[in-house]
C-alpha cells in the first residue's frame, strides 16, 4: 500500500504512523534505533505489505494490468487504492481528507530529528505536493504517476495508467472495497498483537 493507506492503517497512534511511514527506508536493528511504538509501526508497515502482496483480490487486480504495464502493476495497484480510500475517504475516517493531510506532515515534522535521510528527502516532495489530499483525485494520481514514469529503469507505461483507472473504476473500486476491509481487519489486530508482543 501507499502513503495514505499506511497513515490511515496507524489507527491514530502517532508513534505507530512514524514507524509505518519509514517502514521502507530503514535496515537493521530496529529494536535498537527506535523506540517501542515505532518499531510497532515499521513491522506493522511489513506486515501490511506483505499481507497486501498476497492478497488473492490484490492479484487479481495486477493480472489485470499486467499485459499493458508488466511488472510495474504492483506499483500502480498501490496507488490506485489509495486513489480509492482517498476519494470515498469520509466512509472510513471522521476527520476531512484535508485536515487528516496537514496534521499528518505537521505530525512528521515534529520527529524529523531521528527520521531517516532518504525517508525526509521523499516527505518533502509529499508535503509540498500535498501526496495524501492529491491521490484522491484522478489528476493527482495522474501527476503521480507520470512522474514514477520518468524515474524507472524501464518503458513503465505508467504515464497511462491513469486512463486505465478511468476506464476501469468501477471494477477497481470494488476490488479496492473488498481488499481494504480484510485488510483493516488484519491491520487492526496486528497492531493489537505488536503493541503487546514489542
Amino acid at each position: 500500500m501507499n502513503f495514505l493507506a499506511h497513515a490511515y492503517l496507524s489507527f491514530d497512534d502517532p508513534k505507530v504512523l512514524i514507524g509505518n511511514f519509514i517502514g521502507d527506508f530503514v535496515r537493521g536493528p530496529i529494536e535498537d534505533i527506535y523506540e517501542k511504538d515505532i518499531v510497532v509501526g515499521i513491522v506493522l508497515h511489513r506486515d501490511i505489505d506483505k499481507f497486501t502482496d498476497h492478497h488473492p483480490v490484490v492479484k487479481d487486480a495486477q493480472e489485470m494490468l499486467k499485459p499493458q504495464f508488466g511488472r510495474y502493476g504492483s506499483v500502480i495497484t498501490d496507488m490506485y487504492f489509495d486513489y480509492f480510500l482517498g476519494k470515498y475517504w469520509n466512509n472510513y475516517h471522521p476527520l476531512p481528507l484535508a485536515e487528516f493531510a496537514q496534521n499528518t506532515y505537521s505530525l512528521v515534522e515534529k520527529y524529523q530529528e531521528i527520521l531517516p535521510e532518504n525517508f525526509l528527502k521523499a516527505f518533502q516532495y509529499m508535503k509540498h505536493y500535498n501526496w495524501l489530499y492529491s491521490y484522491s483525485e484522478m489528476d493527482g494520481i495522474r501527476r503521480a504517476l507520470t512522474g514514477l514514469s520518468k524515474r524507472t529503469r524501464f518503458d513503465s507505461k505508467m504515464e497511462k495508467a491513469h486512463i486505465f483507472l478511468d476506464e476501469n473504476h468501477e471494477f477497481l473500486r470494488v476490488h479496492f472495497g473488498d481488499f481494504f476491509e480484510d485488510l483493516v481487519k488484519f491491520s487492526k489486530n496486528r497492531y493489537q498483537v505488536l503493541k503487546s508482543e514489542i
